[in-house]
């Protein structure tokens, strides 16, 4: 079974930037949509951002002009530049990536972003 791996996340300043990755790897087929999504402490899962294989993207609108989403198809990786960080993006940020007609990946283990103000 394929399986996703996260990294990137780190401690920051408000108005600083990280990037975050994630890459699937083992038994996967044909990826078509990924995505970001974060927990902050005490709160829900939310999506934060999508992507297409025809990168055709969607943001959340607390992020809307601060977070881009990228991918790579050839290294089934998916990407999230994260620009003018604010103590709200704080949690924990999980991908995700939806397989053709096999539904989704597993959860990765996710990476911490902590923003200070």
């Amino acid at each position: 079974q394929g399986q996703l791996v996260e990294s990137g996340g780190g401690s920051v300043q408000a108005g600083g930037s990280l990037r975050l990755s994630c890459a699937a790897s083992g038994r996967i087929y044909s990826i078509n949509v990924m995505g970001w999504y974060r927990q902050a402490p005490g709160k829900q899962r939310e999506l934060v951002a999508t992507i297409t294989s025809g990168d055709i993207t969607n943001y959340a609108d607390s992020v809307k002009g601060r977070f881009t989403i990228s991918r790579d198809n050839a290294k089934n990786t998916v990407y999230l530049q994260m620009n003018s960080l604010k103590p709200e993006d704080t949690g924990i940020y999980y991908c995700n990536a939806a397989q053709s007609g096999l539904g989704y990946l597993p959860w990765g283990q996710g990476t911490q972003v902590t923003v200070s103000s």
